[in-house]
């Protein structure tokens, strides 16, 4: 089973490059899993920013800490129409949608394959939430849910290292999400785990994580508040591929591709 997890989508720009771009490659894999915490103007997903990345070939759609920034969320978490997948870490026993989500997948050849993905949102540096190594080893004591695929949305890259290594050998992918940044340190680790600290995002490559660059830098330069705003210009989309078999991951490889100027202009 080939899946191609796409990081956070960001912005207008993040959705043209999804929609331009994933339909090219879509036949290569099995499955698409695409982070969309920040498809909706820099924060966020609505409802038309998950029609779009349907539309494009994403088969599950995570999220992260700006899960509940638009209104659209609440009910679109209730519909089958959208398989989302948010946080599984919030402690709030009656919030809204669910943090796994388990799909039986139509691979090359023939066959279905069982696969599982998780949502989960780091503590350190991050909003307060329940402790999510208790709530992925939770998780896996079920026994029905195939190959697992966690989405691990943090900052600190200490954190997600840690928990690539709890859960070693028991889950197929541990990829992280939310720094914006792909780090070079793609791998599969000792029993069959696809890893890498952050997968990047999907979104405009002349940026300061996304937002045009004159905020962050007044921020930096003045110490004062400055309003951000999503840059323009050409997009990139970042991405893990990770083929799995029998549940464990066999090859893990940074995916990465930037728009070409005439691209944008359509």
């Amino acid at each position: 089973m080939r899946v191609l997890f796409i990081g956070d989508v960001f912005g207008q720009p993040g959705r043209r490059v999804l929609g331009q771009h994933l339909p090219t490659v879509r036949s290569g894999y099995d499955f698409v899993i695409v982070n969309m915490e920040n498809s909706a103007g820099g924060f966020g997903m609505h409802r038309d920013a998950a029609k779009a990345a349907m539309m494009a070939g994403a088969d599950c759609l995570t999220l992260g800490n700006h899960a509940w920034h638009h209104r659209d969320i609440y009910s679109m978490m209730g519909e089958d129409t959208f398989p989302i997948v948010r946080p599984l870490n919030y402690s709030d026993p009656g919030c809204p949608g669910v943090g796994w989500r388990t799909f039986d997948v139509a691979v090359r050849g023939g066959g279905t394959e069982r696969l599982t993905v998780v949502n989960l949102l780091g503590r350190v540096f991050m909003d307060q939430v329940s402790n999510p190594f208790r709530a992925v080893d939770e998780l896996l004591e079920r026994s029905d849910l195939g190959a697992v695929f966690v989405d691990f949305h943090a900052e600190a890259t200490s954190e997600k290292m840690a928990l690539g290594w709890h859960l070693a050998g028991r889950v197929a992918a541990v990829i992280g999400t939310h720094t914006h940044v792909p780090t070079a340190d793609t791998r599969v680790l000792p029993g069959g785990t696809a890893y890498q600290t952050d997968a990047g995002f999907t979104g405009p490559r002349d940026s300061v994580i996304g937002a045009d660059v004159t905020g962050p830098v007044e921020r930096f330069l003045t110490e004062r508040p400055h309003r951000y705003g999503v840059a323009g210009g050409r997009a990139e989309l970042n991405a893990v591929a990770v083929e799995i078999a029998q549940g464990r991951a066999v090859t893990a490889e940074r995916y990465c591709y930037v728009e070409e100027e005439e691209e944008r202009r359509l």
